[in-house]
């Protein structure tokens, strides 16, 4: 018998080691990981860089409190704020804390020019978290089911469309902000059209709204940008970071711009192990492995070739509705679940992983090889192959 909680459908496999892009388990069988912890081992496995920074300041110092200054602290929020063009960072330990700070924020900005109800637009398909109040935003009823009643202040319309929003706020007056995902991970891999973005982006600065954006899964290189709003040239007033930029160690950020940048004050919000020194030691070397080694261009060469390979590799499968993504964040929809695709995958020395359903999904690390990106495509599309002509 286990005495861990039964919260997750685990895959019949575990790993003891990993190594760049490979995971081997107790056996001695290897794993080419196209998955990376879900989107959060940029770096891949015990990169000699990360290993030997985590080490260095675990024997330094590991944990003080937020209410002494902490210098790695300060230079990772810097660090930040030079890469994204933005002013200030809130440090936390995961994505759904990230967002949960999104939101008090939002909310306090409306409090703070007398709107009673704060309410935040959310998208159809979102997924922003697992807390009760990032749950509310997520637009999954499946996640939802029986941890009702859920959070109010939250008005959920479709992706991609501005129209939508645009009602909204014309007949909702306690809008204060639109949280959107510029490409939905959980959502089945869906990328926000550059011209939506751009328009919303305007609309929101034009009704004085906070333009929120979660970057937890796509953020920190992953579509070849070192942020994926950075491919369409406006600035947002809030983004949500965590997943990759530890690569491995629990740290999650909001990161603010403009007036918004000040709208918290001490005592507003907080945490206990949020930005402490050895999780800010990861960030900053992950931060710097990547740009020293050319990672966000090697994000856009290796997407590229992994989707066209897809692409041309299952052009004549019937059942295969599109390859989708950006840089290293890639969706295959198929017409129906696939599921069973996974454990597939694991017989044949791959991870991989389903979302929605019938949307696999690949997030390699940034360090894949041409090699090993090669392999999954050879790995891979047999087994769509044969799941579908089943």
């Amino acid at each position: 018998m286990s005495h861990l909680m039964n919260t997750y459908g685990r895959q019949a496999v575990g790993f003891v080691r990993g190594e760049g892009a490979w995971l081997w388990d107790a056996e001695g069988r290897r794993y080419l990981d196209a998955l990376a912890g879900i989107a959060v081992n940029g770096l891949g496995h015990a990169h000699p860089r990360l290993v030997r920074a985590i080490s260095e300041q675990a024997a330094r110092l590991i944990h003080v409190s937020n209410i002494y200054q902490v210098a790695e602290q300060e230079a990772l929020a810097t660090r930040i704020a030079q890469l994204s063009g933005m002013d200030r960072v809130f440090f936390c330990n995961s994505g759904a804390e990230a967002n949960e700070a999104a939101i008090k924020l939002a909310r306090l900005h409306g409090h703070q020019r007398g709107i009673e109800n704060p309410t935040i637009i959310v998208m159809e398909r979102a997924w922003h978290g697992r807390t009760l109040g990032t749950l509310s935003a997520t637009g999954s009823a499946k996640a939802q089911a029986g941890f009702g009643p859920l959070v109010g202040g939250f008005i959920r319309v479709p992706y991609n469309d501005l129209a939508a929003i645009e009602r909204v706020v014309e007949h909702h007056a306690e809008v204060v902000a639109v949280l959107l995902e510029p490409l939905q991970g959980e959502g089945g891999i869906r990328v926000a059209d550059i011209e939506y973005q751009t328009a919303l982006h305007a609309f929101c600065k034009s009704k004085g709204l906070l333009y929120m954006i979660d970057e937890v899964q796509c953020g920190i290189g992953r579509t070849g940008s070192w942020f994926a709003f950075q491919h369409t040239g406006v600035l947002p007033d809030v983004m949500t970071l965590a997943k990759g930029l530890g690569s491995g160690v629990p740290i999650g950020a909001c990161v603010a711009a403009g007036a918004s940048a000040d709208i918290f004050k001490p005592g507003n919000h907080g945490t206990t192990f949020g930005g402490g020194p050895l999780v800010c030691a990861a960030a900053l070397e992950t931060l710097a492995v990547m740009e020293e080694d050319g990672l966000l261009t090697r994000a856009t060469v290796l997407g590229n070739q992994l989707m066209e390979g897809l692409r041309t590799a299952l052009a004549d499968v019937p059942g295969v509705l599109e390859v989708r993504g950006q840089g290293l964040m890639i969706g295959i929809e198929l017409d129906r679940p696939c599921g069973v695709l996974v454990a597939k995958a694991i017989e044949a020395g791959l991870l991989i992983n389903v979302t929605q359903d019938s949307v696999v999904r690949l997030l390699p690390p940034l360090i894949l090889e041409d090699e090993q990106a090669a392999e999954i495509l050879r790995l891979l599309v047999p087994l769509i192959r044969d799941f579908l002509a089943a």
